[in-house]
């Protein structure tokens, strides 16, 4: 018989109390102690077999029946036993929704969820990439050997590639005179081309209006340089005749032109390999790199000109620049000559970057910076799969940008606010500055708490105001211009200068990069011995062009015999090669022609027994 205190209740009961307070949710527990006859809510581990709910009547009896299990004598101890659960049918009402983890679907590596995140939700940053370098990033010439600015340049400006345009610069001239060019002409020689240069580069430092003020002897143009070292005509005809590649093959490749035999830039190709093999050659990039376009100045009426709106250089010639993000140091580039059926199929954008990154001379494990003309999934990826990591801004309408709206960065958002979504293994955001930018990432996490410092009006007052800022936009500032840093010290001292043939402006510009480049590897160079104190720029161009004339004149042959003036018929058939008179056009004659000339003033003059003009011009000088 049961205690005072021993509460027993029927299966009816128990039906009873339960649908009367369903929302509480309680089951029986086994009675087989006074201790557990108690009610226990749903989610415990254990549910007495004695006790089951019936099926209502509004139940669809799909459920088996039972029989009902018959009840044994109670006992003080009750032997253990394994409860089980029991097969009984919830109310759908009191069944809660499991909530779904955000982090097991987007950072445990699983099928992506379609929606953006926002800031406070987690991500997993990819890991690092291995970085394999073909070479100890940095210069790759002997660090222990005392390198001047000339001998820098020479790295870019060999002997031989010097010796390359000597020679046809001088097979041109003669051509230019065969068909029948009035100037005078001595062939070209090392002393003189080393000249010719180092005048080059002192144009980049200072600056006139016309070119043939640097010869002029009255204030304010009384420079001594160049007219002590190279007259003005030798130097204007050394500009004319020069050339890089050799005229004889020129025509060759005139002949193939509308054909595929045909190269349209034939005529830079000496130098423009041998510059392309030593800018890689000297220097091996670090870690960070970035592709850009660059445009160099022309108007020249030549189908290869570009228009770029949104560069500072809208007119002229586009090339395609790969530049060590730390130093700016132009390690590859290629000149685009127009539109091409492309080999990959993906377009210029893709194709250009796959062309500027070399992986056997170049290594894997660099982290490649580009903007939106080339960012996009199918490269990024590819890129990843070569082992090479990838940041860069991106169009919202590229193939593969996540197209869901679902938590999408609004509109009208706080500067600072942001969106992330995980796609195919890359990462792309939307951040809130002035406007929306959005950044495609392989390398980076979404969001790590930094911050970027940015100026906002606040109460009428301008102040300073930490915004939060990706990780992928942190990067992108700090390491996408290295093709910009390239340009700014270009533009500083440029040596580029008008002209009507298109090779002379790449001339100039394979001069702007050797300098610069060597101007770089200077300053690596000092950092590896810890030198205190270096060269600017401005003082590395200048020593430059002072070693090139001790370099000219310690390598001029030696003095010829003193020139007097003495009248000489000019080369030729002398009653064909006549010039006009110098002191006949003085005096207002300006239709006198004379085919003697003075062989050290190299001024045309009358020499006949009617008309001396020889005499009286060296009397009155």
């Amino acid at each position: 018989m049961a205690s005072a205190k021993e509460v027993k209740f029927t299966v009816q009961e128990v039906l009873d109390m339960v649908m009367d307070n369903s929302a509480a949710d309680v089951l029986a527990l086994d009675s087989s102690s006074e201790e557990e006859d108690l009610l226990q809510r749903e989610g415990g581990d254990v549910i007495d077999p004695d006790y089951r709910l019936p099926s209502s009547e509004s139940d669809d009896g799909d459920d088996e029946e039972e029989e009902e299990p018959q009840p044994g004598p109670s006992t003080a101890t009750p032997k253990p036993r394994r409860r089980r659960q029991t097969s009984m049918p919830a109310p759908p009402a009191v069944t809660p929704k499991r909530p779904r983890s955000r982090a097991s679907s987007v950072s445990g590596g699983g099928q992506e969820e379609d929606r953006w995140c926002g800031r406070e939700e987690m991500d997993q940053t990819p890991d690092l990439l291995k970085f394999n370098p073909a070479r100890t990033p940095g210069p790759t010439v002997d660090t222990t050997t005392s390198w001047s600015p000339l001998t820098l340049f020479q790295l870019f400006f060999s002997a031989s590639v010097v010796r390359t345009i000597i020679d046809n610069t001088n097979a041109n001239a003669a051509k230019r005179l065969q068909a029948g060019k009035k100037y005078v002409w001595r062939p070209l020689m090392m002393p003189d081309f080393y000249t010719f240069m180092a005048i080059i580069i002192f144009s980049g430092l200072v600056s006139v209006h016309h070119r043939a003020d640097y010869w002029k002897k009255k204030w304010p143009y009384n420079f001594s340089f160049p007219s002590d070292n190279m007259t003005r005509d030798r130097f204007e005809a050394i500009l004319w005749s020069l050339h890089l590649s050799n005229p004889a093959d020129d025509e060759d490749n005139e002949r193939n032109k509308n054909t595929a035999a045909y190269d349209r830039l034939f005529k830079i190709k000496p130098l423009y390999t041998e510059i392309v093999t030593a800018c890689q050659a000297h220097f091996q990039p670090y870690r960070n790199i970035s592709i850009d376009e660059r445009m160099v100045a022309s108007k020249a009426r030549i189908s290869m000109k570009m228009y770029m709106k949104d560069k500072p250089t809208k007119w002229g010639y586009k090339l395609f620049v790969l530049a060590d993000s730390k130093t700016g140091y132009t390690w590859n580039f290629f000149v685009y000559t127009g539109k091409s059926s492309s080999i990959t199929g993906h377009g210029l954008s893709y194709s250009s970057v796959m062309d500027l990154l070399p992986r056997g001379v170049l290594g894997d494990g660099y982290t490649l910076y580009v903007d939106n003309f080339y960012t996009s999934p199918a490269l990024f990826q590819d890129l990843r799969r070569k082992n090479f990591g990838s940041c860069g801004t991106i169009r919202t309408n590229r193939v593969g940008f996540p197209k869901t709206d679902k938590n999408d960065l609004p509109k009208k958002s706080e500067r600072g606010d942001l969106r992330w979504i995980r796609k195919d293994g890359l990462l792309f955001v939307k951040w809130m500055d002035t406007h929306e930018v959005t950044m495609c990432s392989s390398v980076h996490g979404a969001f790590s708490g930094q911050t970027v410092s940015r100026s906002v009006k606040e109460a009428g007052v301008w102040r300073k105001k930490a915004v939060p800022a990706p990780d992928a936009v942190i990067d992108y500032n700090q390491h996408m211009g290295g093709v910009d840093l390239s340009d700014a010290m270009i533009s500083y001292y440029s040596v580029s200068h008008k002209t009507t043939e298109w090779y002379k402006t790449f001339f100039y510009h394979f001069l702007d990069i050797a300098v610069v480049n060597s101007f770089i590897l200077y300053k690596e160079l000092c950092k590896t011995r810890n030198e205190p104190k270096q060269m600017t720029h401005k003082e590395f161009r200048e020593n430059l062009a002072a070693e090139m004339l001790e370099f000219a004149k310690g390598s001029a042959p030696l003095p010829s015999p003193r020139v007097t003036c003495m009248p000489m018929f000019y080369g030729g058939d002398a009653t064909k090669t006549r010039k006009y008179c110098k002191r006949c056009s003085q005096t207002g004659n300006l239709r006198v022609k004379t085919p003697v000339h003075c062989r050290k003033c190299q001024v045309a003059l009358c020499f006949t027994p009617q008309r001396n003009c020889f005499q009286l011009w060296h009397d009155a000088k």
